[in-house]
Parts: structure tokens; C-alpha cells; sequence
């Protein structure tokens, strides 16, 4: 049994045995929000859940391929969380039991089934200052990735959020919610992570992860957590914005963009007389920077993202990368041609720094969304998201990225004034950049792309 499959059936088992324990009672349910537990020491439990099966259709402009149309569970999750009696510790456990990852097919994503989401504990050591340590959605990612997934505007998030984000990450965060005069609040984040993604249960390489971001609330604090979901279902009675600025820098990345731990390791590891040795890591240093905004006014909802990444300590002397996706010991340099393992010619035609920048997602992307939900639960919504790769840029993999604009238009229904139950579907034209795109086998295609997805979402 994989180490990932024994700490899930622990965590649910030690969980549910508490929630079962010491006459706890049923104080409350809401749809769609979960049912509220009571302890008779004053301490709460929260048990919440979501069901999201879906379908999603590629349709090839000018190609003679049938379009490709696929069935899942997108998401089937579980949430236990809770709070002391004086609320000051808290704890959240999350499992999604499809296994699904938020990223698909987009050349990191791991062969595991990705079953744990969140297991941290809080504390709060001042009224408005909050400690989490263990795992989470980050918070120094762009504002689409810490929002909920049953509260999305559109049946998938933008993708700004798969080309750049995290996910989910291990560590230190804190958080804080302080008034700053005349109705307005600030809420700082800080953020001391493993760099890895989730669930690194192997060995861990590279360096930590540093965040911060800064949130700027002009009118007043979202009703019933608005801040953290999309559409405006409460239909705030008074304009309610979030201005946010946020950067990061990981110290030593293992993968594309820090989702994924020891995937893709570069070394110097060959001697003088062109034989391998034991030699060292060369690890590059990612960072991004960003500023979002989220607006919300009777039924009305914007949010709009910019994000760009770097990368930095690239090192000259990198001569062998070994990871998951090839040979391992594949040689980077002309001047160890047909000495080790020899590879296409492709790779010999980069130095180091820009054959490593092409292992990477390099670029900016700025995502632009809005919509309106009307009185009877209908909502109308449409999004636009660009993509910039730079020129030495795993954003340019004709697979998996080098789509350059993204248009989606959606129409979803909501079937009771709350997030509990919806269905959601949308139309998305896909513009090919200038190097052309290829299908998931790797084919080239002829023209742009289209994408149909249709998803149903019940909570409880």
C-alpha cells in the first residue's frame, strides 16, 4: 500500500472517530455548507462534501481527427474541520477520493493518485492573527487558486492558474485581518514552504519557498466568505472589492513550476576525462510576482489577475539532467558529445541556461473574468486569459501549452440560492501560438482549438 493511501485511511479514521466521540451533536445544517457538530466542552466540527461529474469535448479545427471526448469524476471530496471551544486551535482535513489533480496533462503532473488536499492545524495567537502549519492551497499564488472548487464561476479555472500555480504546498503560514480605519481592512500573508507541491513524501530537494502577499479591502470585509468563492450568490447589498499584490521565491526547484518534488534534477556530474561521477545539484531559483483583484456587487462579479515568473541562478556548469520523463544522465553540451548516453541533437543546441529556462514556465499571463447571476439562478459569465511565454519557455511545448488566448463563454444554473447544487457548462476558442500545437499524442494539428466542458456540482 502506498505511503499516501496508509495516511489517508489514518487521518479519516482518527477523524471520524472523534467526531463521533464525546456525545457530539448535530447543531445545525445548511445546503450546500455542511453540518455543524457541537461538543459539550463548547469545541465545533464541521463535516462538508462535494460531487462533480463532468465531460469535456476538444473539438480540431481543420484536422481530421475525431474530437476527443472524455468522462470523469472531475472532483468527489470531503472536508472534516473544527475549532476548540475558546476557537483559538482549529484543524482541517481534505481528501478528494476521484484522486484527481486540479493540473492535467501538463507534463508534470505525477503518476500518483493525489488523494490528500489539506491536512494542517491553526492557531490563533492574537484575535486577528492566525498560525497554519501543514499542508494547504497557498495563499502567494494568484487569487483563482484559494478559491473554492464548488465555487468557481465557470466550470474549470483559468489557465493563468494551471500555467503558474503551486496548488498546494507544505509549511508555515500566517495570516492576519487588522481594521485599517473608515471601513477598510488589510489582510497580510506569509508563507515559509516546502517549494515541492503536495504530498512529498520522498526525498526533498532544493531549497524552502518564500511568499507574501497583501490584501487591500475598501469597503468592508464579503458576506459569508465571498472573498473565497466567485460568483456572487449572496448578491452583495454594498460594492465589496479585494485589491492583492503577491510574490514568491522558491530556493532550488525540483520541476517545472513547483508542483512536483524531484522531478526534473540538473547536475554537474562529469569530469574532466568525460565520466560520470558523483558530482552535485545545480538547482535553479523560480519566483513569480502578481496583483488580482476580486469585485462583487448584487449579483455582479470581476476578477482579474496578472502574474509573471522567473527564473535566476542558473548555473554554467550544468552538464546532466536526470528525471522523470526520459533517460536519466541526459547530456546537455556539445563538448561531451557521444560521451554519455548521447541524445537528440535538439538538446545540444542550448546552453545550459536556456535549455534549463526550457524545462520551465517562464512568461506572463493576465486572466480577466466576469459575470452576472440573475434573480431565477441563471448566470451568464465569460473570461480571457493571455499567455506570454518567454522565448526559452516550457510554455512553448506544442502539447501541453503554446496556446496563446483562451475565450470562454459559460452559462450556469444555479438550483437554490447557495453553492449546494449547480450545472455549469462552457465554450472555449483556443488561438495556437506561433509555433503550433499538437493533440495529446503529439500530433500536429493544422489549426486552433475548441473545448466543450459541461459539469454538476451537489454538496452537502
Amino acid at each position: 500500500m502506498k505511503i499516501s493511501t496508509i495516511i489517508f485511511v489514518v487521518l479519516v479514521s482518527a477523524s471520524l472517530s472523534h467526531l463521533y466521540a464525546q456525545n457530539t451533536k448535530l447543531s445545525s445544517y445548511d445546503f450546500g455548507e455542511g453540518f455543524n457538530f457541537t461538543n459539550p466542552n463548547g469545541s465545533t466540527i464541521k463535516l462538508q462534501g462535494y460531487i462533480q461529474p463532468s465531460s469535456e469535448t476538444e473539438i480540431y479545427e481543420d484536422s481530421d481527427l475525431a474530437n476527443e471526448t472524455r468522462f470523469r469524476m472531475r472532483r468527489l471530496r470531503l472536508r472534516l474541520s473544527g475549532q476548540s471551544a475558546n476557537e483559538r486551535f482549529g484543524y482541517r482535513l481534505q481528501v478528494d477520493l476521484a484522486g484527481q489533480d486540479e493540473a492535467q496533462r501538463e507534463g508534470d503532473v505525477s503518476d500518483l493518485r493525489n488523494y490528500l488536499l489539506d491536512a494542517y492545524v491553526s492557531y490563533k495567537v492574537a484575535r486577528r492573527v492566525e498560525l497554519i502549519f501543514g499542508q494547504r492551497a497557498t495563499y502567494t499564488d494568484n487569487r483563482e487558486l484559494f478559491m473554492n472548487s464548488n465555487a468557481l464561476q465557470l466550470p474549470e479555472r483559468s489557465r493563468l492558474t494551471s500555467a503558474f500555480a503551486s496548488i498546494r504546498e507544505f509549511g508555515l503560514f500566517a495570516k492576519g485581518t487588522f481594521k485599517t480605519g473608515r471601513g477598510t481592512y488589510l489582510k497580510p500573508y506569509v508563507t515559509i514552504t516546502n517549494g515541492d507541491g503536495a504530498n512529498v513524501f520522498n526525498n526533498d530537494n532544493g531549497g524552502l519557498k518564500y511568499g507574501a502577499r497583501l490584501d487591500f479591502l475598501p469597503f468592508g470585509l464579503f458576506t459569508n466568505f465571498g472573498q473565497f468563492r466567485q460568483a456572487d450568490v449572496v448578491r452583495e447589498q454594498t460594492p465589496k472589492l479585494v485589491f492583492g499584490v503577491t510574490a514568491n521565491y522558491n530556493d532550488g526547484i525540483t520541476s517545472r513550476r513547483g508542483r512536483n518534488s524531484g522531478r526534473i534534477l540538473y547536475l554537474n556530474d562529469i569530469n574532466a576525462n568525460g565520466a560520470l561521477d558523483d558530482g552535485e545539484e545545480r538547482l535553479p531559483d523560480y519566483s513569480k510576482v502578481g496583483v488580482d483583484f476580486l469585485f462583487k456587487y448584487k449579483g455582479f462579479s470581476v476578477i482579474g489577475e496578472y502574474h509573471k515568473s522567473f527564473a535566476s541562478d542558473i548555473a554554467d556548469d550544468i552538464n546532466l539532467r536526470n528525471d522523470i520523463f526520459g533517460d536519466d544522465n541526459t547530456v546537455l553540451t556539445d563538448r561531451f558529445r557521444g560521451r554519455v548516453n548521447p541524445t537528440s541533437e535538439d538538446f545540444r543546441d542550448f546552453t545550459p541556461d536556456e535549455y534549463v529556462r526550457r524545462q520551465m514556465m517562464l512568461g506572463e499571463a493576465y486572466n480577466i473574468q466576469g459575470g452576472y447571476l440573475f434573480k431565477n439562478g441563471f448566470s451568464l459569465d465569460a473570461r480571457y486569459t493571455h499567455i506570454n511565454a518567454d522565448e526559452y519557455s516550457f510554455l512553448n511545448n506544442a502539447t501541453f501549452f503554446n496556446r496563446t488566448d483562451y475565450y470562454t463563454v459559460g452559462i450556469s444554473k444555479y438550483l437554490n440560492r447557495s453553492y449546494g447544487a449547480k450545472i455549469q457548462a462552457s465554450y472555449t476558442w483556443i488561438n495556437a501560438g506561433e509555433f503550433g500545437i499538437s493533440d495529446n499524442q503529439g500530433d500536429p494539428l493544422p489549426g486552433d482549438e475548441r473545448l466543450l466542458r459541461l459539469i454538476l456540482t451537489l454538496a452537502f
